[in-house]
């Protein structure tokens, strides 16, 4: 079974928005775990303008579910991390000023940088997925990094969806066919929305786990966030039949 990760950086932008405390992200946090949820991510950057570390300490306890903690691997991030040992790391090569994840790793030419960060990780026990391009490559290469997951970067995808171009899937169809025999477990994340994650986890064999934030907290504006995390929930039960 597919398992929902919720990313609560959004929580985080409107909490900072009026420099006060309110909402609170561990409460909505733990609102989501109970709705339903399998998992709480967080992507802390290095000029916290919404999850700052401190957010990362106070959900370690109490996180119930999954804890994924997602970032490019700078020694700030690497050390918090180590220190509160999430269910799960995610590395992704963003840059400083990025608004949002916008590649994955070049896991060739990064090849020995993250066989080093992964092998840090791992002797903590944290499993660490490497967010990736669906490029064959690429994912051969990230399974010799030691990684134990890779998260598909599905921007191409969920733009192509909406124009109409379904065909735009067998490209994730396939790199997680390699994936599965190359013994990398998949998730899968990055505008994946209630419109087009059903048909994209009935096409992705043993997709484990999606990560969704800014779709998932903007549909819950129209709908409800209970109402909208069982949602996804059966989109995906439906999928994985």
């Amino acid at each position: 079974m597919t398992k929902l990760s919720v990313n609560v950086n959004k929580i985080a932008t409107l909490r900072n928005s009026r420099g006060a405390d309110y909402p609170n992200v561990v409460k909505v946090s733990s609102d989501i775990e109970e709705y339903g949820a399998e998992g709480i991510t967080i992507h802390p950057r290095p000029d916290e303008r919404h999850i700052r570390y401190q957010d990362a300490y106070d959900l370690k306890k109490i996180v119930t579910t999954e804890f994924n903690i997602e970032g490019n691997p700078i020694r700030k991030f690497m050390d918090m991390v180590l220190a509160i040992r999430p269910t799960q790391v995610t590395l992704v090569p963003d840059s400083i000023d990025a608004v949002t994840s916008n590649a994955g790793w070049d896991t060739i030419t990064h090849q020995s940088f993250l066989q080093e960060v992964i092998a840090e990780f791992k002797l903590k026990g944290i499993r660490t997925s490497v967010f990736i391009d669906p490029d064959f490559k690429l994912i051969e290469a990230a399974a010799t990094t030691g990684a134990d997951r890779i998260e598909l970067y599905t921007e191409d995808f969920a733009t192509q969806y909406a124009l109409g171009n379904k065909e735009a899937i067998k490209t994730y169809t396939e790199s997680a066919i390699l994936a599965n025999k190359l013994g990398l477990g998949i998730n899968a994340g990055h505008d994946l929305s209630l419109d087009n994650i059903q048909f994209f986890a009935e096409n992705i064999p043993n997709l484990l786990e999606v990560s969704i934030g800014h779709a998932l907290i903007t549909e819950s504006l129209y709908l409800g966030l209970e109402n909208v995390i069982n949602m996804y929930k059966y989109k995906l039960s439906v999928a994985n039949r």
